[in-house]
């Protein structure tokens, strides 16, 4: 539940920090009237949101065993190039982010009421839409611990949104968002992993031969009740930040360490050049 809540939590603070500044800038304006619009866009972005992980849901129970490995391979690596294309994005944006989005306003306010509509759903859809591809991999292992993680994810962004731009509370957004990129990091370096680990299982089924990087790489043959077992509390605390699992094949090993070699400095230097 760990990594379903640091995801939800990353994706739904982006999107409660971005329709508070746009709240605010209203509020500022004295165009309190037009605020209802932004709700409305909001509420139909959260149950398209809803409606999207549902469909995903649903449509993975009826596949058949092989296609459902070659589904989660493709959905994790999906998901960790989603993960650091937004990474990078926040990266770059973040100086400016709250000036661009009260410049973007400003405009749309000049216009119809619609856009303002149309604004704020293509905001929060977004990263809604992009919260269902990060967690699907999660989504049809752990249902109820993806749904409560998500749950408590959107609580905790409510909070800091409204501690941050409600009661004025002073907190480096930047900062922040740089800390949590490293922990995204570590758990799309996982998701790569993971997913080679469920493209191998499919070459299996199909008759494909991945030569020795598809071979094991380690085994500890750990027993289900040992503490340092992938599902256990521990075990599910190393599994999220560090890609951790009692057995992997090289190309799991191979591709989890590239990924980690390449994103976590270019996402260190990024932040760091636009500081």
């Amino acid at each position: 539940m760990i990594a379903q809540l640091l995801l939800s939590f990353r994706e739904s603070l982006e999107a409660t920090l971005l329709v508070t500044i746009i709240f605010t800038y209203l509020q500022r304006m004295k165009r309190k009237s037009v605020v209802k619009y932004i709700w409305y866009g909001v509420s139909v972005a959260v149950i398209f949101s809803i409606g999207v992980g549902s469909m995903v849901w649903l449509l993975f129970g009826y596949l058949d065993e092989v296609t459902k490995t070659l589904f989660e391979g493709v959905a994790s690596i999906l998901a960790a190039v989603v993960l650091s294309t937004m990474i990078y994005w926040m990266a770059t944006k973040g100086n400016t982010l709250k000036t661009e989005i009260e410049d973007k306003v400003k405009g749309l306010m000049a216009g119809r009421m619609t856009f303002l509509f149309a604004f704020s759903f293509i905001i929060v859809f977004r990263e809604g839409f992009e919260t269902v591809l990060f967690l699907t991999p999660y989504l049809i292992h752990d249902l109820l611990s993806t749904i409560v993680g998500v749950i408590l994810g959107v609580v905790m962004s409510i909070i800091i949104s409204y501690l941050i731009f409600i009661i004025g509370l002073k907190i480096s957004i930047r900062g922040f968002f740089y800390f949590t990129s490293i922990l995204l990091v570590l758990i799309g370096g996982g998701l790569i992993g993971h997913s080679m680990h469920e493209l191998i299982e499919y070459s299996e089924h199909v008759g494909v031969d991945f030569g020795w990087v598809g071979r094991s790489a380690y085994n500890l043959n750990l027993s289900t009740d040992d503490i340092f077992y992938e599902k256990s509390f521990i075990g599910s605390i190393l599994t999220v930040f560090f890609g951790y699992t009692t057995s992997a094949e090289w190309l799991r090993l191979i591709a989890h360490a590239a990924y980690l070699g390449i994103f976590f400095p270019l996402t260190v230097i990024v932040f760091k050049k636009k500081n």
